[in-house]
């Protein structure tokens, strides 16, 4: 019957879809240089698409496997097969912590130069203010990076509501009373030290939920203007040596 080969023939093609990889192509994640223009972050690639590139070219392409840099002049493949996908990374990543603090052995992640970087895309770090992504209904904790002293920070908000996070000796991580202070999108909050010393203004972006792969995961950090963590996954994602 043509209806029986028809829901067979949509199911092969869904089944098609499904194993041809978690995405269908890759995306610009940074870009600099006389071609920046051409390929600004958010751009989609396709798999099967050449880059060309021009002499002080560089961009940062970003797919299931991970991170790619391409600096020209030259052209590239958008799809450079014999990578390893970065599916454990890219899971560790962004899990979301049901404890109420985690220590400094389960929270170091090293970046570029051996600098430490925040192993979790959902921590807020302190030290760089700007736009913060969280998912809806998701817990909020704030990161610092240098664990060596006790620290006590002030959460405020636009209207002076005020809630602190206490961070013990080898703790990076504190977790914010939302209760108190409630995650709005689009709203300011100030970090502060218990000196007063403010970090900078803060804000959330809530997103509905939490994008199941790379790709979407940029995209959505992109479009909400989440550089800090735009940043913080190309680099996480980035193959070892690189």
């Amino acid at each position: 019957m043509s209806w029986v080969k028809s829901i067979v023939a949509s199911a092969a093609s869904a089944v098609a879809l499904g194993t041809s990889g978690v995405a269908l192509g890759a995306i610009v994640v940074a870009s600099s240089g006389p071609s920046a223009s051409q390929f600004p972050a958010g751009k989609k690639i396709d798999d099967s698409q050449s880059i060309t590139l021009r002499a002080g070219d560089t961009i940062t392409i970003l797919d299931h496997q991970g991170t790619r840099v391409l600096r020209g002049a030259g052209t590239f493949k958008a799809n450079e097969t014999g990578r390893a996908a970065q599916s454990s990374t890219f899971a560790a990543l962004t899990r979301q912590r049901a404890s109420q603090r985690v220590r400094t052995g389960a929270v170091r992640n090293a970046g570029p130069a051996g600098t430490v970087m925040s192993p979790n895309l959902w921590f807020i770090d302190i030290s760089k203010p700007g736009i913060k992504c969280v998912v809806d209904g998701a817990p909020i904790r704030l990161w610092r990076a240098d664990d060596a002293k006790p620290a006590t920070y002030t959460v405020s908000t636009a209207g002076g509501v005020a809630s602190t996070v206490s961070f013990d000796v080898g703790s990076m991580v504190g977790a914010l009373d939302t209760s108190n202070t409630p995650v709005a999108d689009g709203a300011a909050y100030t970090i502060a030290t218990s000196a007063g010393e403010a970090f900078g203004r803060f804000s959330f972006a809530v997103l509905p939920a939490q994008p199941a792969n790379p790709e979407d995961m940029a995209s959505a950090l992109i479009d909400k203007g989440c550089s800090a963590q735009v940043d913080l996954l190309a680099a996480s994602l980035a193959p070892q040596g690189n």
